[in-house]
């Protein structure tokens, strides 16, 4: 077993992306840290290091407990890599997404003044009143 590997090998070993592809866009991407310092793919990582890495909100957080370079099993990432995210990151998966949408049928057309004045009560009921849209 080698006593260090690719950090874009690494990530994508212990699952954390998808593709070997995906994980060296992270790095080139800036969105991989390596021991708080930013990692390009063939930046070698061997046990101890921490590995931080965004992906959308959320930044995930690894320690590297033996380097690998080949695919495990989700059973077995846990020998290599021990996951050090904070809960309040992981909270973040599962926070409701605001959004708001009218539909309009097609072939309707732009709203009528009176239909825009609805609109804008339904808008108003939903939002407090000290928030704006235009960021005022």
């Amino acid at each position: 077993m080698a006593d260090s590997t690719r950090i874009d090998k690494f990530l994508w070993s212990i699952r954390v992306f998808k593709t070997r592809a995906d994980a060296t866009e992270a790095c080139k991407g800036g969105k991989v840290t390596v021991n708080g310092q930013d990692a390009k793919p063939s930046k070698e990582v061997k046990g101890g290091d921490v590995i931080s890495v965004r992906k959308g909100a959320i930044h995930y957080t690894y320690k590297v407990l033996l380097p690998i370079e080949k695919r495990q099993g989700a059973k077995e990432v846990e020998k290599y890599a021990q996951n050090l995210t904070p809960e309040s990151e992981l909270k973040k998966m599962n926070a409701p997404v605001e959004t708001f949408f009218v539909k309009r049928d097609r072939g309707a057309g732009r709203p009528t003044k009176k239909e825009r004045r609805e609109m804008d009560v339904l808008y108003d009921s939903l939002w407090d009143s000290s928030e704006s849209f235009d960021g005022d």
